[in-house]
């Protein structure tokens, strides 16, 4: 009688009263999978004019995310700074400055349902918004969760404290939110999110947030790209002498790490 043989290291026993024999595997090294990795990137944008009028805009932005089992938690933080000086001026005047900050955790119940919290800070000079700080848990859906698209919405009560000029306010706001990513191809894709909060007892003040970027890979290791971003933020009731609607359109070179 002869013994089949084994690719993992046999060890045969041959019991020679009885004619057998038996093969003794050695146990197969148990396979572990990677622990979670934060996935970051980091934006720089800079325009320059120089002539009748001399114009500096710098923006930064980064962000990074975690995601492990059913958790996944992400920050970001981006700035917009910027000057200009008409010529035969003696100073020069800022024409944009902003800092805005988030941090958001989901927590998945099933392939589509989860629950979320989100904390938002932002300060805008030009629009005089000294501080506004919101805060917002809800539940979110996925309407499409695919490897190359998704699309979800996100729902919830949230509360906002600001000061607008030399007004200190805090109210109740309702957030609705929705968010797509779709990616083109190998080395381009795009995201969009919509954001309204209006404040639970006065619907006509409100605040409604709107973003399109797309972003394109410059190199084959994918840590370069370049993103181009719109930004829009519209506020029912702006602080004194301020306009309700700004806009942004944000060039920047984005690396990933």
């Amino acid at each position: 009688m002869t013994c089949s043989k084994k690719t993992y290291f046999p060890i045969t026993v041959l019991f020679a009263g009885f004619g057998a024999c038996a093969t003794l595997a050695q146990p197969a090294a148990p396979v572990t999978n990677p622990p979670p990795q934060w996935v970051s990137s980091a934006a720089l944008g800079l325009t320059l004019t120089r002539g009748n009028s001399d114009t500096t805009t710098l923006s930064l932005g980064a962000n990074t995310e975690k995601k492990w089992n059913a958790n996944d938690l992400s920050l970001g933080a981006d700035g917009l700074y910027g000057t200009t000086r008409v010529s035969g001026a003696s100073s020069s005047k800022e024409n944009a400055d902003l800092l805005h900050g988030f941090v958001q955790y989901n927590r998945s119940f099933s392939d589509q349902f989860y629950a979320y919290g989100r904390v938002d800070g932002l300060h805008d000079g030009i629009a005089d918004i000294q501080y506004r700080l919101t805060v917002s848990p809800g539940i979110g859906y996925y309407f499409v969760k695919e490897k190359n698209t998704d699309v979800s919405i996100e729902i919830g009560p949230g509360w906002v404290d600001e000061k607008l000029g030399h007004t200190y306010e805090n109210y109740a706001v309702l957030r609705v939110a929705q968010k797509l990513h779709q990616t083109l191809s190998d080395r381009s894709r795009i995201w969009e999110t919509l954001e309204w909060l209006p404040q639970v007892d006065k619907l006509n003040n409100y605040i409604a947030n709107a973003e399109f970027g797309i972003e394109a890979d410059l190199t084959k290791k994918k840590n370069l790209s370049l993103r181009v971003t719109l930004d829009d933020t519209y506020n029912n009731q702006p602080a004194p002498g301020r306009l309700q609607n700004d806009l942004k359109l944000i060039t920047a070179i984005a690396y990933k790490f």
